[in-house]
């Protein structure tokens, strides 16, 4: 049904680029020859699972040629690693294609050639793939016997399909003959095993830790391992069509969640034991005797089959066929979807118009990506920061030296009264300063420069016990109540500096009440290892991992042991790994790097070291939570907005969704297996205005095009939206930038409901 691309780049018109101490990326893809999957010869795809829906990747070769291959991969992944840490001016230029490529040219005379040689000469189909196989120049007998087996009567057939009435609401394009593009059909094979091989490893880290991967890309991923699909293994539900007489409204549950504190209605101890080894935790089925007690039956994941994957993915995305495959392949979507427009768009619109009770205003919107502590927008906080100065002026909100500080006395000591406080003091909105300064935008979270202020006011672990950082969610929560159609999924804090953190948030959500059926909570990681491993907080880095997951797997033990926290998972959907992506790397995440418990140095962990521990943790963790009967957790971080490819690598393999993506656009290949897989990805285009990419540059349009599932979302209203409804600020200035017809609109809301973490009921 698509077109397909051809072997070569066009490096004739890069730009020059300064002397570099590594090899060309010519060098790197003659190390692998024309393809990192070739070593299987003409093997078919036969992949082995170690768990159900599970390939195993590199164990079906002889032992001498699986370490050739794993060393040459290495090898090549190392030397990308190595370049973006070394010259972040050349992190995306082996990535790039230029926008007018000469193979486009050439595949075009020569499918005016095929054409012009399929209407005027009428041959025997021995002598036409002789002919074709003379001006496509197929190199080999081994195209031409494969052309021969795919189909010599490919003329006679589109013939049959002309004469067959079809009608459809809409008009189609149908395009035939993907082995006819002009490139030699066994580059066409290889191009297209690598990326299916990528998709076999993403679908095995996915299902391994109970995440969802696209059904639609399982299904076909099934018909080519010719193996029993077994994703409904972890499903939580199967797919119910849409009745007409569905409600309008979601459902709403009658006693607030929060209401039934009773430890003794909550599940009982399970008796389990368990313990951080090597950086995962391990769950034993005797707590009082672990070292001779046996581990419970869970899936441990594998640093060193990790490790390999990773290098298999870096040598998939810089080899030369499949980054042209995987471009033209995304060229013909983008053409795919504006001939679509030209077609279909009126009758599209006048569709929509018989849709009764439906528009834009009164569809369900997810905001898949905002942090709670710059939900509100800057009048807001402003307002509500007044109203505490009338209302608490005599409580005491800082403890200075040891005394106690009223809310008055704070800000009697910076001279500023309520009458002078308005928005241009509070300093708290992005502005040019702040592009590409990432350190400028974090002081922007204080108001009026003042840390303290931000401590007292949109803290949930202060002197006052979050009081007024709880007061500002409810009023938020309020608000999308109030309108209805808009739901949110804010991101918290957890820092992993100590143990209490996790019971401190509860404590701070239950006893406060923070609560809405129109938010769902995520939880975001700071990367920020470095700054208390210096400030002498924590002692290596297996000490922040326990301090965020051994709570989460006590409370799943033992719901009694921690009340609030069992009460308050049940609204939290996933993980997010959050901070500045730009920072250079000093570490590259392979077998040598230290673990967990010996990482004692000052330099912070790399970005997949981050996210492989966080995964393997999370993986283990819902093995458990499924066994005791409650909800799992799903990877959702912070990926591709700036920093090096491999981030996305990394994204690709690990997570459920991503947010930002913006890098996607300089990797053809990346771009291509995101789409097949559909991976979810939360775009802030104001947000990425302000930080790292201006407006009219950011490829969220073109991913839409394409097919990517996009949503928009706000990032931090509080620093980048003026008016109460920040999401509907996002999609008013994208509708109005690019020209977004209605049916684009609903479509990112559509999938903003896809990707959340809303339960199927409510979606």
């Amino acid at each position: 049904m698509s077109t397909s691309s051809s072997s070569s780049t066009s490096n004739g018109q890069e730009k020059p680029k300064p002397k570099s101490p590594f090899r060309k990326r010519g060098s790197l893809q003659s190390n692998i020859g024309s393809d990192p999957c070739a070593v299987s010869g003409a093997k078919p795809l036969k992949p082995q699972r170690s768990l159900p829906g599970t390939p195993v990747s590199l164990t079906q070769y002889p032992p001498d040629l699986r370490a050739s291959m794993e060393e040459k991969f290495k090898e090549i992944a190392e030397e990308l690693f190595t370049r973006s840490m070394t010259e972040s001016e050349m992190r995306s230029a082996p990535y790039e294609f230029p926008e007018d490529s000469p193979i486009e040219q050439l595949e075009e005379r020569r499918h005016r050639l095929e054409r012009q040689i399929s209407q005027d000469i009428k041959l025997e189909p021995e002598i036409l793939l002789r002919a074709k196989q003379d001006f496509m120049k197929i190199d080999s007998v081994t195209d031409l016997e494969i052309m021969k087996d795919s189909g010599v009567d490919d003329v006679d057939m589109a013939m049959k399909e002309r004469e067959i009435p079809m009608e459809r609401e809409y008009q189609r394009v149908s395009i035939s003959g993907e082995e006819k593009c002009g490139v030699p059909f066994t580059d066409l094979l290889d191009a297209a095993k690598c990326v299916v091989k990528a998709l076999f490893i993403r679908e095995k880290y996915i299902n391994r830790s109970m995440q969802n991967f696209c059904k639609t890309t399982a299904q076909a991923l099934q018909e080519l391992g010719m193996r029993n699909m077994d994703l409904g293994v972890y499903d939580d539900h199967q797919d119910t069509p849409v009745d007409a007489d569905a409600p309008f409204h979601p459902p709403v549950s009658e006693t607030h969640p929060y209401d039934n504190m009773d430890p003794q209605s909550m599940p009982t101890d399970s008796g389990y034991g368990c313990k951080m080894v090597d950086g995962v935790v391990h769950v034993y089925v005797n707590k009082d005797n672990m070292d001779k007690s046996a581990e419970v039956d869970l899936p441990y994941p594998d640093l060193k089959e990790y490790i390999a994957d990773m290098n298999v993915m870096m040598s998939l995305i810089i080899n030369g066929p499949v980054k042209s495959f995987c471009y033209r392949r995304l060229q013909y979507l983008s053409s795919k979807f504006q001939m679509h427009i030209l077609l279909n768009e009126m009758k599209e619109l006048a569709a929509q118009k018989k849709v009764p009770h439906r528009d834009f205003y009164n569809i369900r919107k997810v905001d898949t990506h905002i942090h709670a502590s710059s939900c509100m927008n800057q009048k807001h906080l402003l307002r509500f920061i007044k109203r505490a100065m009338k209302k608490y002026p005599e409580e005491i909100v800082h403890i200075e030296n040891g005394r106690g500080q009223t809310l008055k006395e704070v800000f009697e000591t910076m001279n500023l009264t309520a009458y002078d406080l308005s928005v241009d003091t509070l300093d708290m909105h992005a502005d040019r300063n702040t592009f590409h300064r990432f350190d400028k935008f974090n002081s922007k979270y204080n108001p009026i420069g003042e840390s303290i202020l931000r401590e007292i006011f949109i803290k949930t672990d202060n002197c006052i016990n979050g009081k007024y950082f709880a007061h500002i969610v409810k009023e938020v929560m309020f608000d999308l109540e109030e309108s209805k159609y808009q739901n949110s999924e804010l991101r918290l804090s957890i820092y992993g500096r100590c143990r209490d953190e996790w019971d401190k948030l509860a404590q701070w959500a239950v006893h406060h009440r923070v609560y809405s059926n129109n938010v769902r909570w995520l939880i975001q990681v700071p990367r920020l290892f470095d700054v208390y491993h210096t400030k002498k907080q924590l002692a290596n880095f297996q000490e922040m991992l326990e301090n965020i997951f051994l709570p989460l797997f006590e409370v799943t033990i033992d719901p009694r042991s921690h009340p609030e926290l069992h009460l308050f998972l049940e609204h939290v959907v996933g993980f997010d790994s959050v901070d500045d992506e730009s920072k250079p790397e000093q570490h590259i995440f392979n077998l040598d790097s230290p673990l967990p418990a010996d990482w004692t140095e000052e330099n912070n962990p790399p970005y997949s070291y981050y996210l492989y521990y966080t995964y393997a943790n999370m993986t283990v963790l819902n093995h458990l939570r499924r066994r005791r009967g409650f909800h799992t957790f799903v990877l959702r971080p912070h990926c591709g907005e700036a920093g090096p490819i491999h981030h996305l690598v990394s994204g690709f393999i690990l997570s459920e969704n991503i947010s930002h993506g913006l890098l996607l656009r300089k990797a053809p290949v990346l771009q291509y297996l995101y789409y097949l897989a559909q991976i979810g990805i939360a775009m802030s285009p104001l947000s990425n205005n302000s930080l790292f990419l201006s407006y009219h540059r950011n490829p969220l349009p073109e991913y839409l095009s394409r097919g990517l599932i996009v949503s928009l979302s706000t990032d931090d209203p509080l620093q980048f939206h003026f008016t109460k409804e920040p999401l509907m600020e996002e999609y008013s200035i994208a509708t109005q930038v690019w020209k977004l017809s209605s049916c684009d609109m609903c479509e990112l809301a559509r999938n903003s409901v896809l990707m959340s973490g809303f339960s199927h009921k409510v979606k």
